[in-house]
């Protein structure tokens, strides 16, 4: 039973930990994703101040050009993150039916228990009788 008990705890940290993994993941998607959108505030108040969008003009923002580059590396970071935040579901999920099998076993053990100890009251008391 102790080892059961401290099966189901240890299930229970590796969901808790997977949870926190996809949390921060998700976190991390919604910074990159905020940084982006600051960055393309910034790239087309360059250009205006400039009057140049188009980007192969020689005279096209250095900054605005730069900031680009670094919008599109935050972009291309959270693809890859959502890629992890997929992995990082799926391991979640199985943590989390292992958590439930061990659970289940927990509970399917619980009641055979009770049903041994109350079958055999009932015999002690057939006995008495």
């Amino acid at each position: 039973m102790k080892s059961r008990d401290t099966l189901i705890r240890l299930k229970r940290f590796q969901v808790d930990e997977k949870r926190r993994r996809v949390a921060q993941i998700e976190m991390m998607i919604a910074e990159f994703d905020r940084m982006a959108a600051d960055l393309d505030r910034e790239i087309a108040a360059e250009e205006q101040k400039a009057g140049i969008t188009d980007l192969n003009h020689f005279a096209y923002p250095t900054y605005a050009r730069a900031a680009a580059q670094r919008r599109d590396n935050l972009r291309l970071s959270a693809q890859n993150l959502h890629i992890q935040l997929d992995d990082a579901k799926a391991e979640l999920g199985e943590a989390f039916e292992e958590l439930k099998r061990a659970e289940s076993l927990e509970d399917r053990e619980r009641s055979m228990d009770a049903a041994i100890s109350q079958a055999g009251q009932g015999r002690v008391v057939r006995a008495t009788a």
